[in-house]
């Protein structure tokens, strides 16, 4: 125990389940989704609050949110395609990849684990900075 350092645990889901499709992430129940079965496609991340309330509606202009998705990868990799908030149902989303340009492939037979930070600058409006790391 470290004197005057604060600990806080954050909520990681894990899920015996391959990334495909649109994938849901609830920003209100976890900080962490880790799929551990090998990616089937690529995937749009939504990021929301949960299934019931907007990120829109639980963060005010000037917060930020990190969020994390690990997803495990087979022979065949598989990539985050888009990222998109609350469905873009209204939200502007401006992705912004670390070193300048989106994955066009994920890393076969690892995990990759990307990393988003969620910036609310206007109502509806969102940048996401967002970077991936393979880990062998």
């Amino acid at each position: 125990d470290v004197t005057g350092v604060q600990t806080c645990a954050l909520p990681i889901s894990i899920a015996a389940t391959a990334a495909t499709g649109t994938i849901n992430y609830d920003a209100l129940t976890q900080a962490i989704v880790y799929y551990t079965s090998a990616a089937a496609a690529n995937w749009t991340l939504n990021i929301r609050g949960d299934g019931s309330n907007s990120l829109n509606s639980i963060m005010a202009i000037g917060e930020s949110l990190t969020v994390v998705h690990m997803v495990a990868q087979g022979g065949t990799a598989y990539y985050n395609s888009a990222v998109q908030i609350d469905s873009n149902t209204t939200a502007t989303v401006t992705t912004e990849w670390q070193g300048g340009a989106a994955p066009t492939a994920g890393n076969a037979s690892s995990v990759d684990v990307y990393g988003y930070v969620v910036v609310k600058t206007a109502d509806d409006t969102f940048t996401v900075f967002a970077s991936i790391t393979q880990f062998a």
